[in-house]
């Protein structure tokens, strides 16, 4: 899936190409088994594949995590959490989105808590994890206006002095802002970067951004795509083509294709729109490898300033995965260079 999502041992299935009916005869037309179904109607039903769980944070990781509301009328909020210390001094903050192909997660999966919690503590960032609409009840560009809605929120808050907020704003180095996210969360970082180019939005300043595995697609198919696509080829990894190519179905505007700008970036005469530094996270076993590498190789020849890690051996979302001790090692390399790049001065 762009995104995580299940234990990669579970049968994902594609089934748009085939319609079938369900139990009570209502037509199921779009499906990945035990992460999402869509209905002609209109319905959609997502199973609870990943726990959602309680904001609350193991005492050893020194981080206190709480859920705020943004915009009531769209149910759009985060969870913000915060390393627990009596300095005074500021901190970067980290604006995160979650991956899921932009149909399914939450801020609230367990596997993206056990993350984002970790990470807060282990390089001292505020983080801020948006829990954006989904497609296809909301398809693209919602989950990038969300993402824009946010900031300008946090920047509201910000020039108000919010008394309710300043329990976490008032630790942010607002001139230290990273906007990060993975697989369909990449997707929604670079986009909403791309979107803040050429604007001020002070106090708030994009130092970097940070995409991994970020979810890019197009018509034709890459390499990696062809030789990792299916879920028998490649056990432990999360995301299969056929699963991509529904996900793109179900969250680009009606009518377009896969080599539509926020799916392709490196289409014909699309323009790279990042001033910061950008790094990338690759995983070897992964659908998206070759289109991140070409992504990445773009951003230098373009003389962006991009930082590339390639992962050896594990497959899409293993961070968030954590289902063999080798995946678990990386995840920690991952952390580590997360914080290098973080707290680079």
């Amino acid at each position: 899936m762009a995104a995580i999502s299940v234990d990669p041992s579970s049968r994902l299935e594609q089934v748009s190409s085939s319609i079938k009916n369900n139990n009570h005869g209502v037509v199921v037309i779009e499906e990945v088994e035990g992460l999402i179904r869509v209905y002609k109607n209109g319905h959609v039903e997502r199973p609870p594949a990943i726990p959602n769980v309680h904001c609350a944070v193991p005492s050893h990781l020194g981080v206190t995590a709480r859920d705020i509301s943004i915009d009531k009328y769209t149910n759009l909020w985060a969870r913000i959490y915060v390393p627990n210390s009596s300095s005074s001094a500021k901190i970067p903050f980290l604006v995160y989105f979650h991956g899921g192909g932009f149909c399914i997660g939450s801020a609230a999966w367990s596997c993206y808590h056990d993350f984002l919690a970790n990470l807060s503590s282990k390089a001292g960032c505020v983080i801020m994890s948006i829990n954006y609409r989904l497609a296809p009840e909301t398809r693209l560009p919602g989950a990038y206006d969300d993402g824009i809605s946010s900031l300008m929120w946090v920047k509201q808050q910000a020039l108000k002095g919010s008394s309710e907020h300043k329990w976490w704003i008032n630790k942010c180095n607002l001139s230290s802002m990273f906007i990060a996210g993975d697989s369909a969360g990449g997707n929604i970082a670079y986009n909403v970067t791309t979107k803040l180019v050429g604007s001020s939005y002070k106090p708030l300043c994009v130092k970097g951004t940070i995409l991994i595995q970020p979810f890019f697609g197009g018509e034709a198919r890459t390499g990696s795509e062809k030789q990792y696509g299916t879920q028998q080829q490649l056990p432990n990894s999360a995301l299969t083509l056929s699963a991509s190519d529904m996900y793109w179905r179900l969250s680009l505007p009606l009518g377009a294709n896969r080599d539509h700008p926020w799916c392709n970036p490196l289409g014909s005469g699309n323009e790279l729109r990042v001033d910061q530094r950008i790094m990338v996270c690759i995983s070897e076993m992964d659908i998206l490898k070759d289109r991140n590498l070409e992504f990445c190789s773009a951003l230098a020849t373009a003389g962006k300033r991009v930082e590339k890690v390639v992962y050896k051996g594990v497959g899409h979302a293993f961070q968030v995965l954590h289902n063999s001790h080798f995946s678990q090692m990386r995840t920690q390399e991952m952390m580590s260079h997360l914080n290098a790049f973080i707290n680079q001065l």
